[in-house]
């Protein structure tokens, strides 16, 4: 055992027989000396080290002076001391390795080499290094070579270091080399793959060229079977002139490109879009008005404008062709039909196709914010297709099929463009025979398209779209269109799919009757068709029971349907002074609605509540002026105002309002509360109110009688200037109503209130 000075080797291994260059002022020892190389990471220092032997001094380039170290044999550190200039010196047990070779050692040298010679032919060694190895002769030594590879790690260096036995060290040594040679067979594996693939695209390049060529010479042309084909394709679309040129360019581009361009996916996709057009093919129209009046009907109960329109349309032409008028390509049709959800907006639409002899297609807009949807998109994008109305029109396979543009209302606009916008073109009349895709980049012809669009509401649709299109509002369904709407067309549909027969189940109008009004309260019927839906499964039940036929009564009704959902509430909400009826329109539809005032001593103000709007909290406003300005007119006391304040609420108040129209009512009810007179339980109003006391037009009026009707409600008063509205009202409710035209609100005052009491009368 000796004492050595201990010398920290950062994140390397030395191992015996390596030669290294470290700075003099790391080792603190003098030429002839002896030193121990300990690797240490991280603070820690291996078990065993490396004697090496300072062989020399020199000169590093940057003028630091430097000892030549040459490992010597392994050697494990024991206890230590600090010299007087600062060393740690330790004492040092050698280990000397066993040059004995027995069977199992030949045998691991022998392979050791071998592995490692195949190694060295894959990275291509210049022979130095086999040079190297073949000059080894102890297998302790042959062992640590593995150790001077700079790709073993270093945890896998110092665990050869600390290996003292010669035979478990070669064993290391054969498995680190091992693991090399599999990483590099799998490196040489994906190389020779990827050259094979490079050198087989070169090799198909080279034989399409010199095939080109030799049809070239042939005078067989140069397009191959490809281009006949697309050029027999495109013969026979029926293309129009311009359209089939541009076919015929980007063809002539593939055939220059060859099959291995880059572009030729890009232009193949580009014309099979152009092909999957219809361009040449054209729906026979059934232009006979009487025969599609009769489908329209049969398919559908009431919407009378609609069916009228369409009508007329297939009218015109008809006297156009039989005339021979020249068709007028800028006379395209676009119907928008706007009215509250289940009125069978979207339903109408392929009854309009099948009248007229038309393929249908369903286009839905609900929630569309890509512009790029309607138009498609550039072709310069990865994955770029053409837009809605095009692959509307493939689908179609027709170019005059009617397409249904369902929800445009509810088209929104984002960063990727207003889809809107593009709409105004596709619904311009006098634009669309011209209508451009942005991916097919051609003129499209959309004049023979019937355009029909639906919408719930007119207000969020764009003012330019609004401008081309005609509108058709669809106001909501009588009960008596009702009744006849579940008779012929729900309840047979819904008794089928209950797995019944006509003969399993009958009802009685009556009962039907009893299902719209008690149970139902809307301007469609798609509650109608769930509740009738509801009483067929329960009958469905009671029939796989064993029961027999079952007839629907109004037993039946409230057997199934269980209590009534919808009342009639106004004798009772107006009962007391302070309560008006007033009518309203939804998204929903038509609706009546309940204003309430009340006063209260206290600070003179007014307070709203019912999640009312701005202009809705004016009109309150302006209706407690006008009713302070004419007080005495209206037979209010004098001190009526003074330290009180007004409270005006419109139930339900979770149910956001807005909107001048219930001016009068809010002015109807304060007079009410003032004077003790209640409101007419049998009349209903609407108008927007101004301080002279005028009443003005609003809108939606079809749809507000047919609410108030539904309600049970007999006396409408609308402004004066809507009297022309009237004649929108279904004849048969309208012969059930009495209407009050107004110009004032003192006109509306003397239909709603009731007479002064007579006690009032007599304290007068």
């Amino acid at each position: 055992m000796t004492e050595l000075l201990l010398v920290p080797v950062d994140d390397n291994v030395i191992f015996p027989g390596m030669t290294v260059v470290v700075p003099a002022a790391e080792v603190g020892a003098e030429e002839g000396e002896q030193v121990l190389l300990v690797p240490r990471h991280e603070g820690r220092f291996a078990t065993v080290g490396t004697v090496a032997d300072v062989t020399g001094r020199t000169r590093l380039p940057n003028g630091v002076t430097a000892v030549q170290l040459t490992g010597v044999h392994r050697g494990m550190a024991g206890t230590g001391t600090t010299d007087d200039a600062g060393h740690l010196r330790v004492e040092v047990t050698p280990h000397q390795d066993s040059t004995d070779r027995d069977g199992p050692i030949r045998e691991l040298e022998n392979t050791y080499r071998v592995v490692v010679e195949e190694i060295l032919e894959l990275r291509g060694d210049d022979g130095r290094v086999s040079t190297f190895l073949r000059g080894i002769d102890e297998p302790g030594a042959l062992a640590d070579t593995a150790g001077w590879a700079p790709e073993t790690p270093y945890d896998e260096k110092v665990s050869l270091l600390e290996t003292l036995d010669v035979r478990e060290r070669l064993e290391l040594a054969l498995r680190l080399q091992r693991e090399r040679l599999a990483e590099l067979q799998v490196r040489k594996t994906l190389r020779e793959d990827v050259e094979s693939g490079a050198a087989k695209q070169q090799r198909e390049y080279v034989l399409r060229r010199q095939l080109e060529s030799i049809r070239k010479e042939l005078g067989e042309g140069d397009d191959g079977g490809a281009g006949d084909d697309y050029r027999a394709k495109i013969a026979e679309a029926g293309m129009p002139d311009h359209v089939r040129e541009q076919a015929e360019r980007e063809l002539a581009r593939l055939e220059r490109s060859g099959e291995q361009s880059g572009e030729s996916s890009m232009i193949r996709t580009y014309l099979d879009w152009l092909l999957a057009l219809p361009w040449s093919q054209r729906s026979v129209e059934q232009l006979d008005p009487a025969a599609a009046r009769t489908v329209l009907d049969a398919d559908h109960t009431g919407l009378e404008d609609v069916k009228d329109r369409i009508v007329e349309y297939l009218a015109v032409r008809k006297l156009r062709r039989d005339r021979g008028v020249e068709e007028d390509r800028k006379a395209g049709t676009i119907l928008t039909l706007v009215g509250p959800p289940g009125t069978g907006k979207t339903s109408i639409g392929e009854s309009v196709a099948r009248a007229m002899g038309r393929e249908f297609v369903r286009m839905s807009l609900g929630g569309v914010r890509d512009e790029a949807e309607i138009r498609g998109h550039r072709r310069t994008y990865v994955g770029a297709l053409p837009g809605r109305l095009v692959r509307a029109l493939r689908d179609a396979g027709t170019m005059n099929p009617v397409i249904l543009l369902d929800e445009v209302d509810k088209v929104g606009a984002d960063w990727r463009g207003d889809p809107s916008a593009a709409l105004l073109e596709v619904l311009d009349p006098a634009q669309n025979h011209a209508f451009r895709d942005h991916y097919l980049d051609v003129e499209i012809d959309l004049s023979q398209v019937v355009f029909l669009a639906t919408a719930n509401q007119l207000d969020t649709i764009p003012g330019p779209l609004l401008d081309r299109m005609e509108v058709i509002s669809f106001d909501g369904y009588t009960v008596e269109e009702k009744v006849a709407i579940a008779r012929d067309h729900l309840l047979p549909r819904q008794i089928t799919s209950a797995g019944l027969t006509v003969d399993d189940v009958s009802a009685d109008e009556s009962a039907l009757r009893l299902v719209v009004s008690e149970y139902t309260r809307e301007s469609g019927v798609r509650q109608l068709d769930r509740a009738l839906g509801k009483l067929t499964r329960k009958i469905a039940t009671e029939v796989a029971s064993g029961a027999p036929n079952v007839v629907v009564d109004t037993e039946v009704v409230r057997k199934h349907l269980g209590r009534q959902r919808v009342f009639t509430e106004a004798v009772e909400r107006t009962a007391v002074p302070g309560v008006a009826t007033g009518m309203a329109v939804t998204g929903a539809g038509g609706d009546v609605l309940f204003i309430e005032a009340a006063g209260m001593a206290g600070d003179e103000g007014l307070i709203l509540t019912g999640q009312l709007g701005d202009v809705m909290k004016e009109s309150a406003r302006i209706a407690l002026s006008w009713v302070r300005s004419h007080a005495p007119e209206l037979g209010i006391a004098e001190d009526a105002f003074s330290g009180r304040s007004f409270h005006v609420h419109v139930p339900a108040g979770a149910t956001p309002k807005d909107g001048p129209s219930a001016g009068v009512t809010m002015a109807t009810a304060l007079v009410s509360l003032l004077t003790g007179r209640p409101v007419r339980h049998t009349v209903a109003m609407t108008g927007e109110l101004t301080l002279q006391g005028r009443v003005l037009p609003i809108g939606g009026v079809k749809q507000k009688v047919l609410a108030a009707h539904a309600a049970g409600l007999t006396q409408i008063v609308v402004p004066e200037r809507n009297r022309a509205d009237l004649d929108d009202v279904p004849a048969d409710v309208a012969a059930q109503l009495e209407f009050h035209p107004s110009m004032t609100i003192s006109e509306v005052l003397d239909v709603a209130l009731e007479p002064v009491p007579q006690s009032l009368e007599v304290a007068a």
